[in-house]
């Protein structure tokens, strides 16, 4: 897959010259507001660097191209657990202390459950109208509604399993049979899986699928579109009225390709489902039932369309995020498959694959899921929060439309929660005193909590115990030495390890075995591809 490639400059997609006189305009609108007092600046924010005239805090955002909660991880040191930065009159609140976060964002979340309107992410892309982005509303909670029916439960997940243990087999044969092509085969089960249940569509069962192609674009590009500060347009909204032709505003064009993958993304496969339903040949899903119920009500369409895109984006997303992050830490930490694949043989034994009944009887799996979601969040920052009315947090004043950023990679890193923190040990949630389930925390807060982490937790469950069942992971060697990994994670909204090569091979013959009877148990169906083409 080819993904979007993006500009790497801090206030993407407009040159220096043509933003020096763009911003006088702005410049002049937000002069009376910067200079002269507001009811807020009255009162004492949280602390946090020294703003300059005019711009704020503007120069004190995290450079482009490092990872932001680094940044912000700094500000802890400096100015305490809460802090915050002001940029045109735009206030960021960093909540660097899970409990703040908790209070905040869990228990007065009737007024911090609502987002920020990204300009250049939200209106130019299209990214507002996703469940992540939409601002706290009837729409919001019928999208939550709708999500929970389907997928927000234990027991409304069970009705996936069958499915689940069929494309979790397939997955392994595909990585036995072409181990370096590992990451896309996490993504073409992951969209395999999504896939079906969103939509009642049918990957390509060998070959990369134009759907989970498209869809892992849309995502490509959602975690470098709303990156807070990344965007000239973001803190100089009136830019998005000057048209396109002028010099500078290179970040129209960006915008308007990568809203057309958006779109496709979106648009495709409900078309592909309405069509089907007209053929009286669809298969159950969460899209068709949904059409079923909504007496073509333009609004009720809507919600469907984009809860399913959701659906995706949620689901997919974490699974290929964290399984690259197992792949990883299986090759620094040799010792941890050892542990993992002992007690597999132990409870399970090698005549057959774990399944969801073994999950009981494998606690060091489940701490290893844990440390899966804790050593490296797939989303450290996660996606903001906005106030929507003034607030008081010990004694500092959180004005109404503050942007709240919740560094969660802080607090699955803070050595008073946990000890050793950048390594990998699973040991740590088994025994008397278990270290806190980053469950509670990789997912979100409040009334922005990720729907699908039941469907996630399921499939990553099932996946992780049959690699380690199955397969030895390694380091790889080239030219007769052995190729040491780096670990190292992109910078974004969504991060996930930089690219790196591993050796993967079956631990047996017996394994090998039990990989290769899903072909007959399961023979592969065609592939909806070619329909979609079509549309």
């Amino acid at each position: 897959m080819e993904l979007i490639p993006h500009p790497k400059v801090a206030f993407t997609g407009i040159n220096a010259l043509g933003v020096t006189s763009l911003c006088v305009f702005g410049l002049c609108v937000l002069a009376a507001k910067t200079l002269f007092p507001l009811r807020e600046k009255t009162k004492r924010l949280p602390p946090g660097p020294k703003p300059k005239p005019l711009i704020g805090n503007l120069r004190d955002l995290p450079p482009s191209g490092q990872p932001a909660w680094l940044h912000w991880t700094k500000h802890k040191d400096l100015y305490g657990p809460i802090s915050s930065v002001t940029v045109f009159g735009t206030t960021l609140v960093i909540l660097n202390d899970r409990n703040i976060a908790a209070e905040l964002l869990d228990k007065r979340s009737v007024i911090y459950s609502s987002r920020p309107k990204l300009v250049f992410g939200g209106e130019l892309v299209g990214w507002e109208h996703a469940l992540p982005f939409s601002t706290y509303s009837e729409r919001f909670r019928a999208f939550r509604k709708f999500l929970r029916a389907e997928i927000g439960t234990k027991s409304s997940i069970m009705r996936f399993t069958s499915l689940q243990d069929v494309e979790v087999r397939r997955f392994l044969l595909r990585l036995l049979e072409k181990p370096e092509g590992f990451l896309q085969h996490i993504r073409t089960m992951a969209g395999a899986i999504i896939l079906k249940i969103s939509y009642g569509y049918t990957i390509e069962p060998r070959d990369k699928d134009p759907l989970v192609d498209l869809a892992d674009q849309a995502l490509d590009t959602l975690s470098h579109c709303t990156i807070a500060g990344a965007w000239i347009v973001d803190t100089l909204p009136f830019l998005k009225y000057i048209p396109s032709w002028v010099p500078g505003m290179t970040f129209k064009h960006t915008a308007a390709k990568w809203r057309k993958v958006l779109m496709d993304h979106v648009d495709k496969p409900v078309e592909f489902v309405k069509r089907q339903m007209a053929a009286g040949i669809n298969a159950p899903s969460y899209t068709s039932s949904l059409l079923a119920k909504g007496d073509h009500d333009p609004e009720h369409e809507f919600i469907v369309k984009w809860s399913a895109q959701s659906l995706y984006g949620g689901g997919a997303d974490t699974t290929v995020n964290v399984l690259q992050c197992l792949f990883l830490a299986m090759m620094v930490y040799p010792e941890v498959l050892r542990k993992a694949q002992a007690e597999i043989d132990s409870a399970v034994g090698n005549d057959r694959l774990p399944d969801f009944n073994d999950r009981q009887n494998l606690p060091y799996i489940e701490a290893i899921l844990k440390e899966l979601l804790r050593w490296h969040p797939i989303g450290p920052l996660g996606f903001a929060h906005v106030t929507t009315e003034d607030d008081v947090y010990d004694g500092y004043f959180i004005p109404k439309g503050a942007l709240v950023i919740a560094n969660i990679w802080w607090y699955t890193h803070d050595p008073d929660t946990y000890h050793d923190p950048m390594a990998f040990k699973p040991e740590r949630f088994l025994g008397e005193e278990p270290e806190l389930n980053p469950a509670n925390l990789s997912f979100g807060f409040g009334r922005r909590i990720c729907p699908g982490r039941e469907l996630a937790d399921a499939s990553l469950y099932l996946t992780v115990s049959r690699i380690l069942a199955t397969f030895n992971i390694g380091k790889p060697v080239e030219n007769g030495k052995i190729v040491e990994p780096v670990v190292d994670f992109t910078p974004g909204a969504i991060s996930h390890p930089v690219g790196f090569k591993v050796r993967i091979k079956a631990r047996s013959g017996k394994a090998e075995a039990l990989i290769r009877s899903v072909e007959e148990e399961h023979p592969f169906m065609p592939s909806d591809a070619e329909t979609l083409r079509n549309l």
